[in-house]
């Protein structure tokens, strides 16, 4: 899969993408990465990317010829590519997004700054997808852009050491991900759960389920709405809710 990001800081993006995880799948061949400045495509000496907003107003708005000449380097993309721009406006990204993202062969991610990006390019480029990380506000899309790339790689066969990582990991059928121990098996007079070293791998795999919903239940109960759960594990968590006065409409 290749990730191509429009953005003006192209220093942030590749420092991040040749680094850890992700710089070892770059290195292996299982992604790429590339970044276009939009800089680099103006039309004057100064380089000038940004102007005063019309009706007048704070800050500055990147223009719509460095931008669009940017995004046209890139053409012809293949044609399961999904062109992205980090926003406000956007639907929330999320691990159901992070895998669409990942069944396309390339995604095109447009970075903002200053107060943002001329509104035509919304209207210019076919199919653009908005997406937002959060309800808050940065200097910039390159970190909400990188959220975007490492939730998305991480699920392409081969990145991880472990493809089986990717499934068994929070969010991952509607739930967050059970508690990990590792040595020492007794550290500060607290100990690792018993179950975990018995080698019984259903008793394992039991404990680790329960705690998976127990950990939901207790920081994103909002999260069971959309769970994948079996008739037993629902009629548990109805008794755990209604034990702590929770509603039950998660069903």
């Amino acid at each position: 899969m290749k990730f191509s990001v429009i953005t003006l800081f192209p220093e942030l993006i590749a420092q991040y993408c040749r680094t850890s995880i992700i710089g070892r799948a770059v290195n292996a061949g299982k992604i790429q990465f590339e970044t276009v400045n939009p800089r680099a495509f103006t039309q004057d000496v100064h380089r000038k990317v940004d102007d005063a907003p019309y009706g007048g107003g704070p800050g500055m708005v990147m223009m719509c010829q460095p931008v669009m000449d940017a995004y046209e380097s890139l053409l012809p993309l293949p044609a399961n590519t999904k062109v992205l721009m980090t926003s406000p406006l956007g639907q929330p990204f999320n691990q159901a997004k992070a895998q669409d993202f990942a069944r396309h062969e390339q995604l095109v991610i447009l970075c903002g700054h200053y107060e943002g990006i001329d509104f035509r390019v919304n209207e210019l480029i076919p199919s653009l997808e908005l997406v937002s990380v959060g309800d808050f506000v940065m200097t910039g899309g390159e970190l909400a852009a990188l959220c975007i790339i490492d939730a998305t790689a991480r699920l392409l066969p081969g990145v991880l050491g472990k493809d089986a990582s990717a499934v068994e990991e929070s969010f991952s059928g509607g739930v967050l991900e059970y508690p990990h121990y590792t040595r020492p098996a007794v550290y500060r007079g607290l100990e690792a759960p018993p179950v975990l070293l018995s080698g019984n791998h259903a008793a394992i795999a039991q404990w680790r389920r329960e705690m998976a919903l127990r950990h939901t239940l207790a920081y994103r109960p909002d999260m069971l709405a959309q769970a994948n759960l079996t008739e037993k594990e629902r009629a548990w968590l109805e008794t755990q809710m209604r034990a702590q006065g929770l509603s039950q409409d998660y069903k």
